[in-house]
C-alpha cells in the first residue's frame, strides 16, 4: 500500500467507535505502520454521533477530508447516512442494519425512519450490510457489535486479518477476550451485500 487508507469509524456515544479505532491503531502498531487517528464525541443522551478517523499510513494530519475515505464503517444506518459525504462515488461501506431512533423524533411525534428506503437511499454506495447486534448475541453479549462490525469490514482493511483479532486481544477487558475473538469471526464470515 503507498499513500493514507483513511477509515471512518461513526455511531453513536456507547456503541464502541473509540474502542475499534483503538484496536486498529494497535494492529498498526504491530505492524509497524504508521498510524494518526482523533476521535469527536457527540452527547449519547441527546443521540450525539461518534466519530473515529483512522488514517493508515498517513503523513498528513489525523483528519479525514470529506469524499476522501476508502472506507466507512457505520455502527448504525442513520449515521451511515449521515456520514456518506465523507466517501467518494462509488464508496466502500459496511454497516450495521440496525437503526437507533432518536428519541426526540418519537417526542415530536414524527414517523421513525425506514430501514429500506434509508438502504436504497445508500444504493450509490458499495454498500454490505450485517446484523451486528444478532451476531454479538451469538457470541456471548451485546455489547461486541462494535468488533462484530469489525470482524465485517476487516475483508477491506490493509492489514492482515490475524494482526486485527490479536489487537481485539489485546485492546478488550481480559475477561471479555473470547466473547470479542468470536464476534470478529462472525462478523467476518456474515458480511453480505445489502
Amino acid at each position: 500500500m503507498s499513500g493514507s487508507f483513511d477509515i471512518l469509524i461513526v455511531g453513536i456515544g456507547g456503541q464502541g467507535t473509540v474502542l475499534a479505532s483503538n484496536v486498529l491503531g494497535e494492529a498498526c502498531i504491530m505492524e509497524n505502520r504508521t498510524v494518526r487517528s482523533a476521535e469527536t464525541h457527540g452527547m449519547a443522551q441527546r443521540g450525539g454521533s461518534v466519530e473515529s478517523h483512522i488514517r493508515i499510513g498517513g503523513q498528513h494530519g489525523s483528519l479525514i477530508a470529506p469524499g476522501t475515505a476508502e472506507l466507512l464503517i457505520a455502527f448504525d444506518l442513520l449515521e451511515a447516512l449521515r456520514y456518506r459525504h465523507y466517501l467518494p462515488p462509488g464508496g466502500r461501506l459496511v454497516t450495521n442494519r440496525r437503526l437507533v431512533v432518536p428519541t426526540s423524533v418519537y417526542m415530536q411525534g414524527l414517523d421513525a425512519p425506514d430501514e429500506e428506503a434509508i438502504i436504497a437511499a445508500l444504493g450509490d454506495l458499495d454498500l454490505s450490510c450485517v446484523d451486528a447486534a444478532a451476531l454479538a448475541r451469538e457470541a456471548g453479549s451485546p455489547l461486541a457489535q462494535n468488533i462484530v462490525m469489525l470482524g465485517a469490514a476487516s475483508h477491506h482493511i490493509p492489514l492482515a486479518s490475524g494482526t486485527v483479532l490479536e489487537a481485539v486481544r489485546r485492546c478488550v477487558p481480559k475477561k471479555t477476550v473470547d466473547i470479542n475473538v468470536r464476534a470478529f469471526q462472525l462478523g467476518r464470515d456474515a458480511v453480505k451485500r445489502c
